[in-house]
């Protein structure tokens, strides 16, 4: 295992401030308990980390030095109302940080994951928190590297299992963590007016599109094919009476 490293990537011509500790409880909750004496641009990677957590307190659970969990605490230069692109964009800029390293093809399943080959790769959890000097958001960033066994039910993998041939020996995560980070704030700048244009390249690499999907919305469950993704990039659903349904927020969104 080759432990990963702050100074290496503590890359100047990036805005972010990385620490790498060796353990702790949820790198997010690290962060936004310190959220108001940390700058903004702070990121902390975890070798270990024993109450990591996606949507709905879901356990994230990742074996020692293996895989990448981190955090970044960031203000978006953007309308509150855009903050939650935010998790849009971090979710392309993973999958093209992927797609530079190795020969993958990853693909986002709405609203907070990455997928290969049908299985869970990557999780993505976005938090706001109240400080003194303002509102800024926590985004927590799970990625699946070098992990080869998955407890029984759970459907995942990682981008070692993935790899078409088996490498010599495990897929190095500093370069792969500079490659992200680099891909996370070319993304981020384009939560305004370039929006648009990143919707139509998660659209590409959309899990999603044109299946039949059920889903725990806020009026209930629901049914339907997924048509689109708005300009917002939220589902646009097809029902079986050929109605057609906007669905902003959902849990437990699986393909039928």
């Amino acid at each position: 295992m080759i432990p990963l490293d702050a100074e290496a990537l503590n890359d100047p011509a990036l805005p972010w401030q990385v620490t790498v500790l060796d353990e702790v409880g949820s790198t997010s909750d690290w962060l936004k308990q310190r959220a108001a004496e940390l700058p903004v641009g702070s990121v902390v990677f975890t070798e270990s980390q024993t109450a990591g957590r996606g949507r709905r307190d879901n356990r994230w659970i990742a074996p020692r030095g293996k895989d990448l969990m981190f955090s970044l605490l960031l203000r978006p230069e953007a309308l509150f109302e855009h903050w939650p692109r935010i998790t849009t964009l971090a979710a392309l800029a993973i999958c093209k940080a992927i797609e530079a390293e190795l020969p993958l093809q990853p693909r986002i399943k709405w609203p907070n994951d990455i997928y290969l080959s049908d299985r869970k790769v990557s999780g993505l959890l976005a938090e706001t928190v109240s400080t003194r000097s303002g509102m800024v958001l926590v985004l927590g960033i799970g990625l699946n590297v070098n992990s080869r066994e998955f407890s029984p039910g759970i459907v995942a993998t990682s981008l070692l299992n993935e790899l078409p041939t088996t490498p010599q020996g495990e897929l190095d995560r500093n370069s792969l963590a500079n490659r992200i980070l680099e891909s996370l704030h070319a993304e981020f700048q384009r939560i305004g007016d370039d929006y648009s244009a990143a919707i139509a390249e998660v659209r590409t690499r959309s899990w999603l599109l044109g299946r039949q999907i059920r889903a725990q919305a806020p009026q209930g469950e629901v049914f339907g094919r997924v048509l689109d993704l708005n300009e917002e990039g939220h589902l646009i659903l097809e029902f079986a009476d050929g109605s057609t349904h906007t669905l902003t927020s959902a849990d437990e969104v699986r393909r039928v």
